[in-house]
């Protein structure tokens, strides 16, 4: 067993991979996390000190090293576990986040002293040694050769405990702060992986997914199975695919949009859509992640060294960018049709106007010029909650439902006799019973009879109640204009019972309707019945 520890490097690489590459705090405490889960430990404690001494202390339980693997595995730098058939950790139960071994350079990103104790299970034997970096950068020997001193101890004890020292940060910890920028750089916190963190031995936070939207507020949400169940796209690994994407009601800030993605539990990809143009108003809305395994079990390594953007000139990731792109386009199709039946409902319940029906009533060149004018009010509109209710309400007055906008000033008697019938869609029934009523209500008030003694019907009752010889009049008959407007009443009523009535009567409803008489015809005739009504009302049986 050699009884010296060895680092092999060169100072340029070391200060090129370790300081600048991972110069961000929540960055180099994520390697010691992943170092942790690679470890099998259940438990990984982060420890953050700036009162007094300033230090950053991160506790596992895992299975800890002995003397041969810090020297063949920890302190050898571009070490490839995977190449050495160490894909998974020790239980077998989780693949290895780990892959480039440099993510032990981080430590000096953040800290010029790192000092290390670790104990291999069932070994009884703590080892502590120290990282020191003015020590490292100035040695005049291409290895580095780190102090170090054994300890007994008892064989129940392992874990690795990873001290900080001399930071580079002067400011103050934000506990929360790093415990939320933590959370997104892994997905794999649960029951058998708990991290938490605390600050001058404070009560401790714990970190899991849910600090990746704890100050997000979603309106929708999607799995991807829900997302591609009518997303016809066809990519060989689209089966592999898993994860979550959220939508809000208001425009999240820059720093929170996006869609992550992550592999074996790791950040692989920051936040963003895939190339899509970004212009459209519904992708300030969107945040989630997506969990992509194989891109991590490619041959090719197409993942960078901070693991925070893929290489997207490559074959393989291209045909993946494609495909993540086009999901990004029915993604917000299928938000925009979400969001505008939220809307709606809303709109409906505040106004008590049923948008829905409002529209599916109205002629397609109506709805489409007020449609428009609705989601503009609803979706963009600067205007306070309140004035938007109010406009859309006085909107709806003037243009309200079809057939609506029609009715609404149509006679009484329409409204009694054909409007059950026409909601119902019969539109031939609805005009017929308008006549009808006409027709009985003139019999009514002219009371005139045939030389049998029978109250006059049809177009021998319309020429004897009206015109200027008939015995109805809403005029004095005086003028011409008069006498026109008598003739009018006279001629247009009994060009109802002949025109419409009498049609009805005597064929079939299939003959009829649609090719003859529509839904639009209807509202024509009982239009002019209504005016037909309103004269009649007007009228005086002459001495």
């Amino acid at each position: 067993m050699a009884d010296t520890l060895l680092m092999s490097f060169d100072p340029s690489t070391i200060e090129h991979l370790g300081v600048k590459m991972y110069s961000k705090l929540p960055n180099a405490i994520a390697e010691l996390i992943a170092n942790a889960y690679d470890a099998d430990s259940s438990k990984v404690k982060i420890c953050l000190y700036d009162k007094g001494k300033r230090e950053i202390v991160i506790k596992d339980n895992g299975i800890g090293m002995n003397f041969d693997e810090i020297n063949n595995y920890f302190l050898r730098i571009g070490r490839n576990r995977r190449k050495e058939g160490q894909e998974k950790s020790l239980s077998g139960k989780r693949k290895a986040t780990g892959k480039k071994g440099l993510g032990k350079l981080a430590f000096f990103g953040i800290g010029n002293t790192i000092e290390i104790e670790t104990i291999r299970e069932g070994l009884g034997e703590k080892i502590i040694f120290k990282l020191d970096w003015n020590e490292l950068i100035n040695t005049t020997d291409r290895d580095y050769k780190p102090t170090y001193k054994k300890y007994k101890c008892k064989r129940s004890l392992q874990g690795t405990k990873v001290t900080l020292k001399n930071l580079k940060r002067k400011s103050q910890f934000d506990k929360v702060s790093l415990a939320n920028s933590i959370s997104k750089l892994f997905n794999f916190f649960d029951y058998s992986f708990k991290v938490t963190i605390s600050r001058n031995n404070d009560s401790p936070l714990l970190i899991d997914d849910k600090l990746k939207f704890q100050n997000i507020k979603p309106e929708f949400e999607w799995s991807y199975k829900d997302l591609v169940s009518n997303f016809y796209v066809n990519y060989t690994n689209r089966k592999k695919i898993s994860g979550k994407i959220i939508s809000t009601s208001k425009p999240l800030n820059p720093d929170l949009r996006g869609i992550t993605l992550y592999a074996n539990g790791r950040l692989i990809n920051a936040p963003e859509f895939f190339g899509i143009s970004e212009s459209s108003h519904g992708y300030s809305y969107f945040t989630g992640w997506l969990i992509v395994d194989f891109v991590d079990d490619w041959k090719e390594d197409v993942i960078s060294t901070h693991r925070q953007a893929i290489n997207w000139d490559l074959p393989a990731t291209i045909i993946l960018r494609e495909y993540l792109k086009k999901l990004m386009a029915h993604l917000e199709r299928e938000w925009r049709i979400k969001r505008k039946e939220e809307r709606d409902k809303e709109l409906s319940k505040k106004t008590k106007i049923n948008i829905k029906n409002w529209f599916d009533s109205l002629p397609k060149d109506i709805r489409k010029r007020v449609e428009p004018i609705i989601n503009v009010i609803e979706d963009k509109s600067e205007l306070p909650e309140i004035d938007r209710t109010v406009t859309i309400k006085h909107i709806h007055e003037l243009i309200p439902e079809y057939p609506y906008y029609h009715w609404r000033h149509l006679h009484k008697s329409i409204h009694e006799v054909a409007e059950k019938d026409y909601k119902e869609l019969d539109y031939l029934r609805a005009a017929d019973e308008s006549i009808k009523k006409y027709i009985k209500d003139v019999q009514k008030k002219a009371k005139s009879k045939d030389k049998n003694g029978k109250l006059r019907d049809g177009v021998d009752l319309m020429f004897n109640a009206f015109g200027e010889k008939g015995v109805l009049k809403f005029t004095s008959c005086k003028t011409e204009t008069e006498i026109n407007l008598e003739n009018g009443q006279q001629h247009i009523s009994a060009g109802a019972v002949v025109g419409f009535r009498n049609p009805v009567s005597h064929e079939t409803k299939e003959f009829l309707y649609p090719k003859i008489f529509n839904d639009k015809d209807c509202l024509d005739i009982l239009s002019m019945i209504s005016y037909l009504f309103g004269k009649l009302d007007k009228t005086k049986k002459k001495p």
